[in-house]
C-alpha cells in the first residue's frame, strides 16, 4: 500500500484525527528510550513489502552487526492510531512512516518527532540527494516559507516512485481489432476506442476504483492542470478563481461525457480500487486508471496478464500533460530518538542502487534513485517517461482545504452516477471553498 497515492479511505478524517492529537502533545518531553544501542526499530504498514524489508534487514544486521526490526501494522487505519498512541506517549520507534496530507506532516514536524535531514542529504556535494529522482524527493521537503510554517528542509526518505496513469488490456483491444501499440493521445480517442473495444468484447470499457475519492480526485487534477495550466489550478486552490470558471466545468464534464459514453459498470462509482483491479486483472475491462503498485497486484492475481501504461489522453495542447506521481512510501526518522545517526545511516543503505535494485525485483515498484532502470521489469519502463512530468499536492506550496477536497470527491462520483450535472456541483465546492475562506 503507498502511503499518500493511495490515500486509504477515511484518509481526510485520520489526518484530522492525527492533527488534533499532535496539538496536545506538542509540548511534551521525551520519555526515555530504552533500545539497545544496536537495534533499529521501523514501524510500516506495507503489507506487500513484509517478506522484502525482512530479508535486508537480515542482510544489514550480517554487514554492520545492527539489528533492524520492522514492524508491520495493517490496515491503514491501526497503522496511524499506532502513530497516534506513540507520538502522545513520546515511543514512536526509530523510524516510521507518517499516512495522510501534508500538514498532517508539518504537525509531526512541529511537535518535535521528525527530524530535518538537510545535512545529511547535502553532505558529501549532495551526494545522497543526487542519487533521487527530483521529483520523488521534492514530495517530503518544505520549501521557504511553506504554508504550514515548518522550518524549510527534506523530512523523509522515499524508498520508491509511484506514477498514476491509464492502462490497457492488450488481447483485448486486439480481439476488438485495435492496434494495443497504436498511441491514444487525446480525451476524445480514449472515448472512442473504450466505446468500440466495449462493443467488440462484451466486457466493460473502463474501469476504475472511483468509490475511493482520491482516485477521482488525482485524475481530475491531472485534467484540470492540463486543461487550464498549472498556474490557473493554483490560483483556484488560493481562491482567486471559482470553482464555477468555465474551465473547471470543462473538467466536470469529462467525467459527465464518460459516463453517457457509456464505457463504465454500473458500480463505478461505489467501486474500491481493489475491486477495479481484480476485474482489471481478470479480463473484465480493457481500460483502468491506477497507480504503478499495479504491477505487484496484477501479477499476484493473474501472472499471465498482458498490459500497458499510457499517459493521460490530453484536452488540449494549449498546456503540458502533468501526471499524479512523487514518493511513494516514505520512511522519516524520529529526531527524539538517540539512535538518529544509525537510522539515517540504515536509510542511506537502504536507498543505495543494491538494495533498492533488490526491492525492484522482490516488489515490481518503481525505485526512489536513479540508475536501477535495468532492473525494471518491461511494463514499468514506460512510466519513466513521465518522471520528470510528475505533479502532486505535496510539491504545490499550497494546499486545498479538505473539506473542500471532500466535496468535490463527492460531486464527481455524483456525476459519474448520473445523480448530479456538473453545473450542480460546480456550485456546491465553490460554496464551501468560500464558506472555509472565511
Amino acid at each position: 500500500m503507498k502511503s499518500w497515492f493511495k490515500r486509504p479511505v477515511g484518509a481526510t478524517l485520520i489526518s484530522a484525527y492525527l492533527i488534533a492529537f499532535i496539538a496536545i502533545f506538542s509540548s511534551c518531553s521525551q520519555k526515555p528510550q530504552k533500545s539497545l544501542q544496536n537495534k533499529l526499530t521501523v514501524w510500516h504498514w506495507m503489507t506487500d513489502r513484509k517478506p522484502a524489508l525482512e530479508e535486508l534487514a537480515q542482510k544489514y544486521e550480517s554487514q554492520t552487526g545492527i539489528k533492524v526490526e520492522f514492524k508491520l501494522f495493517f490496515p491503514a487505519g491501526i497503522y496511524s492510531s499506532k502513530i497516534i498512541a506513540a507520538a502522545r506517549a513520546k515511543t514512536l520507534p526509530d523510524i516510521f512512516g507518517i499516512l495522510g496530507e501534508k500538514k498532517t506532516v508539518a504537525s509531526f514536524i512541529k511537535a518535535g518527532h521528525v527530524l530535518n535531514l538537510d545535512t545529511y542529504m547535502n553532505d558529501d556535494n549532495s551526494a545522497w540527494k543526487k542519487r533521487f529522482y527530483p521529483k520523488t524527493l521534492d514530495v517530503t521537503v518544505f520549501a521557504q516559507n511553506n504554508q504550514n510554517k515548518v522550518e524549510s528542509g527534506i523530512y523523509g526518505v522515499p524508498i520508491d516512485t509511484t506514477i498514476m496513469q491509464f492502462i490497457y488490456n492488450k488481447a483485448l483491444l486486439e480481439k476488438a481489432g485495435i492496434d494495443p501499440k497504436a498511441p491514444i493521445e487525446t480525451f476524445d480517442d480514449f472515448v472512442r476506442i473504450a466505446k468500440k473495444a466495449k462493443d467488440a468484447t462484451g466486457v466493460d470499457g473502463f474501469v476504475s476504483g472511483f468509490g475511493e475519492g482520491w482516485l477521482l480526485n488525482a485524475l481530475a487534477t491531472e485534467w484540470a492542470i492540463n486543461t487550464m495550466g498549472q498556474d490557473a489550478f493554483i490560483k483556484t486552490i488560493k481562491g482567486e478563481i471559482s470553482y464555477t470558471d468555465s474551465k473547471w466545468l470543462e473538467v466536470y464534464s469529462l467525467f459527465e461525457t464518460l459516463r453517457n459514453s457509456g464505457i463504465f459498470p454500473p458500480n463505478v462509482g461505489s467501486m474500491n480500487n481493489k475491486e477495479s483491479e481484480d476485474a482489471f486483472s481478470k479480463g473484465k475491462a480493457v481500460f483502468s486508471f491506477n497507480g504503478s503498485w499495479a504491477v505487484n497486484v496484477y501479477n499476484q492475481i493473474n501472472p499471465n496478464l498482458e498490459y500497458g501504461f499510457f499517459a493521460l489522453p490530453e484536452i488540449t495542447d494549449q498546456h503540458p500533460v502533468k501526471v499524479w506521481g512523487g514518493s511513494g512510501s516514505t520512511f522519516r526518522v524520529n529526531a527524539y530518538s538517540n539512535k538518529k545517526e544509525k537510522a539515517v545511516n540504515f536509510l542511506k543503505w537502504l536507498t543505495s542502487k543494491e538494495q533498492q535494485e533488490f526491492l525492484i525485483v522482490k516488489t515490481n515498484n518503481l525505485p526512489a534513485i536513479r540508475g536501477c532502470e535495468e532492473k525494471l521489469s518491461p511494463v514499468l519502463i514506460p512510466l519513466l517517461k513521465n518522471i520528470d512530468h510528475l505533479t502532486h499536492p505535496d510539491t504545490w506550496g499550497v494546499n486545498e482545504h479538505s473539506r473542500v477536497i471532500e466535496i468535490m470527491n463527492r460531486g464527481l462520483q455524483q456525476i459519474i452516477m448520473g445523480i448530479k450535472k456538473p453545473e450542480k456541483v460546480a456550485e456546491e465546492i465553490q460554496k464551501v471553498k468560500e464558506r472555509m475562506s472565511r
